[in-house]
């Protein structure tokens, strides 16, 4: 499915969480599609139990996947999702904090606006 970065600087929780979603924004997981069970991810990923079954208890609580008792853990209708105002808010101190980066290393504010589109489109391939 996917890897883990030992490297990183997120958590490995974080990269079980962000890569499940991204499986499933992407269509990668379809709707209804059954994810791996806890022992068979940690066991395929080499990690804790208790790590898959916390990223899969968030990424329920955000509303990416569902469990039934017994049956195991199945992706949500992307179409559904509704974003977390404060999320959002967040994100958008990070893009602001990122444009005045740029121009702090003496670009101007179009030419930083311009990056911050560049990568956009660059993202969309």
């Amino acid at each position: 499915m996917f890897q883990i970065d030992m490297t990183s600087r997120k958590s490995i929780y974080e990269q079980v969480v962000d890569n499940i979603k991204e499986l499933i924004m992407t269509d990668v997981l379809a709707q209804g599609s059954k994810l791996p069970s806890v022992r068979e991810l940690s066991r395929d990923l080499t990690i804790n139990p208790n790590t898959v079954q916390k990223a899969y208890r968030e990424l329920e609580r955000e509303g990416f996947v569902y469990t039934t008792a017994g049956v195991g853990t199945f992706a949500c209708d992307k179409t559904k999702l509704r974003p977390d105002p404060r999320r959002i808010e967040e994100i958008e101190k990070e893009i602001l904090s990122a444009l005045k980066a740029l121009q702090y290393l003496g670009l101007s504010h179009e030419e930083a606006k311009n990056i911050v589109i560049a990568v956009i489109e660059e993202d969309r391939k």
